[in-house]
């Protein structure tokens, strides 16, 4: 099967740079990068000649959707298989591409599959536990039957790393677009109900973490929880915040069992962002605009509709 890979990129950094230098040495060829810049007067040229087997598009600070842009990578690619990354994610080893190939061969029920986030060495450890609670050791195949049990996670799936094949997506009408954020959990949960399957692939590993400030998770959690009011159809009756407790408990526990209890404190005060930003984002309809430019972190989106 032939795999492109697209990136969308926004002044992309020495971590693109590593990762476009791991893609080039993974073990199962890649047909074509694609990536798709948004301008800002930054872009290494270099990595646009032909030895690299990159194609480049340019768009419009204006023109960038996260629905609408990865479908445009989509669009440009003719690979059977589709793996979207972020330009900040690096595979671990070589053979990140090579894992995603070998389960949409083994599975070919399976549209999406999504990898295993790693902690990078900065990560601090709230995050570095949270990393280990959403992206356990063990892969899964996720269907409706598991919502009972999972319930939102059910519908979990990250474009940080996440693998589709290429027709498939496309004939299910590509991402949402526009959409503020979280297209990747949106069309996952479509196609779960609609009675599909996601592959949770632990062993396709990417290494990706941020140490977010409380005001950076009050405004991403704001914008996941508008994404989420605007799709009812796929989030009504299936909430978040019981996951969300469940892992400040399992985490509060971990800090503990590690002896490291004063960091309970911080570990409230990141989960009070994150729970105030989702409360107002499910209900930004209510809210004046000016108050929903203060919350959100995706002014432009807001300018455009």
């Amino acid at each position: 099967m032939k795999v492109d890979v697209i990136i969308p990129t926004y002044k992309p950094g020495k971590e693109f740079e590593e990762l476009i230098c791991r893609l080039q040495k993974q073990a199962y060829p890649i047909h074509r990068i694609i990536i798709i810049n948004t301008q800002t007067g930054v872009f290494p040229t270099e990595l646009e000649s032909e030895p690299y087997q990159i194609e480049v598009t340019h768009i419009r600070p204006e023109d960038f959707d996260h629905g609408g842009t990865r479908n445009m990578g989509a669009s440009i690619s003719q690979a059977d298989i589709v793996l979207y990354m972020t330009q900040d994610a690096v595979p671990e080893d070589e053979h990140l591409i090579e894992t995603f190939a070998n389960v949409f061969e083994k599975h070919p029920e399976i549209g999406i599959a999504y990898g295993r986030q790693l902690p990078r060495e900065d990560c601090n450890v709230i995050e570095r536990y949270t990393r280990r609670f959403n992206y356990p050791e063990k892969s899964r195949i996720k269907s409706k039957v598991d919502l009972p049990q999972l319930g939102i996670k059910t519908f979990f799936c990250s474009d940080v790393c996440a693998a589709y094949r290429r027709n498939y997506l496309l004939s299910a009408g590509g991402f949402e677009d526009p959409t503020i954020f979280n297209e990747d959990m949106i069309f996952a949960g479509k196609r779960i109900l609609a009675g599909d399957k996601v592959a949770y692939v632990a062993e396709a590993k990417v290494i990706h973490s941020h140490n977010y400030t409380g005001s950076q998770q009050f405004h991403r959690n704001f914008d996941l929880a508008v994404s989420q009011a605007q799709h009812p159809e796929v989030f009504e009756g299936v909430p978040s915040e019981g996951e969300g407790i469940r892992m400040v408990k399992a985490t509060a526990k971990y800090l503990i069992r590690s002896g490291q209890p004063l960091k309970i404190w911080n570990l409230v005060y990141q989960s009070g962002c994150k729970y105030i930003g989702y409360f107002l984002g499910k209900r930004y309809e209510k809210l004046p605009k000016w108050v929903v430019l203060k919350c959100t972190s995706s002014i432009k989106y807001w300018k455009k509709s």
